[in-house]
């Protein structure tokens, strides 16, 4: 049986702040990606150097760093390939569980993320923190936190026929 779909439409207003987040989203990713490859970095290996550095013990199971980075296990094993042969970052098995596989940030890595923290803050801020005044980072703040909590609470309890 097919459901009809009412749609609640976007106002005007809504339908202009949808289109300029959607115009800015891949343009502002490419650029702060564009920034990082001056560093022989992506954006993705970055934020392996990063939640890796903020874990306890610069270490972390893959399948939650898997989760973290939203990849799967193959895609994880992917993005970690070009770091752990650079020597950036360590893959080991568990001490505790022989099936669980544990990536570390090697002194190397550190070294790495010290170096081009300082370069992707200045990107970060350049690209986008320099065209906003205090009350709008507020505002993004507030805004990007009620999205992410909106998608958090719709993941815990989907509906039925949601789309």
């Amino acid at each position: 049986m097919n459901k009809q779909v009412v749609s609640n439409w976007l106002t005007s207003t809504e339908m202009a702040a949808w289109r300029a987040y959607i115009g800015v989203q891949g343009d502002l990713i490419n650029a702060i990606e564009r920034d990082l490859t001056a560093h022989d970095l992506t954006l993705g290996d970055y934020q392996v150097l990063v939640y890796l550095s903020e874990a306890e013990e610069q270490s972390m199971r893959m399948c939650d760093l898997a989760d973290i980075l939203q990849l799967s296990p193959s895609g994880l094993t992917r993005r970690l390939d070009r770091l752990v042969a650079g020597g950036f970052v360590s893959r080991q098995s568990s001490p505790d569980d022989r099936r669980v596989m544990i990536g570390s940030l090697t002194s190397s890595g550190r070294d790495l993320l010290e170096r081009t923290a300082p370069h992707h803050v200045n990107s970060v801020r350049r690209r986008v923190f320099d065209h906003l005044d205090a009350d709008q980072v507020v505002a993004m703040a507030t805004i990007f936190t009620a999205i992410a909590d909106g998608l958090a609470a719709s993941a815990a309890n989907p509906v039925d026929g949601a789309a």
